[in-house]
């Protein structure tokens, strides 16, 4: 697992695991789920991350 924040656009990343990026989902406007190709969750990207966690 890897997390990794932009601190430029406040941007919060956390990655599962490895693998290529199938789809992006949006949760919310301001959060994107990223799956593979089996729909398995792979990664979870969060907008205005200091006001949101």
């Amino acid at each position: 697992m890897k997390v990794k924040y932009f601190v430029e656009t406040d941007t919060l990343r956390i990655e599962f695991r490895a693998g290529d990026v199938a789809e992006t989902r949006d949760l919310d406007e301001n959060t994107l789920l990223d799956v593979d190709q089996s729909g398995n969750v792979f990664a979870l990207t969060v907008e205005h991350a200091s006001e949101r966690t």
